[in-house]
């Protein structure tokens, strides 16, 4: 049950990076220039006050430095890039290895 859960997660993100992707590459084009939304513009715009409920969260239990450091370096990525190494960490926390017997093993 909680491989699906990971699993359903990760195509989640996967389709919320490709919509991210297709947003940004119709912007650059119209643009005729290289346009990536980061992941702090992108969730601004989704959702602003959960921004700041994860600030007081990670600041409270993690420390000003955990904020700064997530800050400085997560936020500022682009949207469609997070999106996806999101989606590959959910789905590797739900990837199940296959039996080293084979498929028809006891």
């Amino acid at each position: 049950m909680v491989r699906f859960l990971f699993r359903v997660l990760s195509l989640l993100a996967l389709c919320v990076g490709v919509v991210f992707c297709v947003v940004d590459s119709i912007a650059s084009v119209s643009a005729s220039q290289v346009i990536m939304t980061p992941l702090s513009a992108a969730w601004i715009n989704a959702h602003p006050g959960s921004l700041m409920a994860i600030e007081d969260l990670v600041v409270t239990r993690l420390g000003d430095g955990a904020w700064l450091g997530l800050r400085d370096v997560v936020l500022p990525q682009p949207a469609f890039a997070a999106m996806f190494v999101l989606s590959l960490m959910f789905w590797m926390i739900g990837y199940k290895k296959p039996s080293p017997a084979g498929r028809f093993a006891a």
